[in-house]
């Protein structure tokens, strides 16, 4: 699934045939935790799977060092296809939220692919007006939900273990009715890139961060929140208020 709705991430929307085709292509990469796998601005074309781990995608402000998340991205997940597609410098950094797995595919191998493969052309064009779609919605949500509520969300989201398989992202959505999350899960995001990645401030997070603390539904570290009680913090996302 992708992280924002329930459409399946690209990896798992393929045939067992498409899917040993697209991974023939490419190689096996390691990222480590903080490294960019794709850069904004940058004019190389290849595209990536990622197989394990999470990643953000962020483009710059006019803040300077300030970056807006727009989403986060999980197994299956397909990244960097518009600049593989148009050969535009790429829009947005991708950057590995912890160890990550991804495979790398060459812009000129994964365009000649899909032109011999209209039904896995189709599943990129569906990916990216799905996205489109999705921010529409994420859009919405900022305006419905609270601080708190989008926080338990996207908390419980970056929390669960895969459940179907290597190529499965963990959630049903940031805004789908949550499912608890497993007990001493961590999540490893700063308090500013986590509001980043809600639409919210820095202070509105901690504040939120700080109730779920005295509840003791969290505890919080350098650049980690672990989760020490999933169903109430599922309850708190679907809006039971304590």
């Amino acid at each position: 699934m992708g992280l924002l709705g329930d459409e399946l991430a690209f990896a798992q929307a393929l045939t067992a045939q498409e899917h040993e085709g697209v991974m023939a292509l490419g190689n096996r990469k390691h990222y480590p935790a903080d490294t960019h796998l794709l850069t904004e601005g940058d004019r190389s074309s290849h595209v990536l799977i990622v197989l394990e781990g999470w990643v953000t995608v962020s483009v710059a402000t006019d803040r300077g060092a300030t970056r807006l998340i727009l989403g986060l991205r999980g197994p299956g997940e397909l990244l960097g296809e518009m600049a593989a597609l148009d050969r535009h410098p790429r829009s947005a950094t991708v950057r590995a939220l912890g160890p990550t797995e991804a495979q790398v595919i060459g812009g000129d191998a994964f365009r000649r692919f899909l032109a011999l493969h209209p039904r896995v052309s189709g599943l990129v064009m569906r990916q990216l007006t799905f996205r489109l779609r999705s921010a529409d919605q994420e859009r919405s949500a900022l305006a419905s939900l609270t601080v708190l509520q989008r926080l338990a969300h996207r908390l419980i989201e970056l929390s669960k273990p895969d459940v179907t398989g290597p190529y499965s992202a963990a959630s049903a959505g940031p805004y789908a009715s949550a499912a608890p999350s497993t007990a001493g899960s961590v999540v490893q995001l700063a308090q500013d890139e986590l509001a980043a990645t809600v639409g919210a401030t820095r202070e509105a997070v901690a504040k939120a961060l700080r109730l779920l603390r005295t509840q003791n539904i969290v505890r919080t570290g350098n650049r980690m929140v672990q989760i020490l009680d999933p169903a109430l913090l599922a309850l708190l996302a679907d809006g039971h208020q304590e």
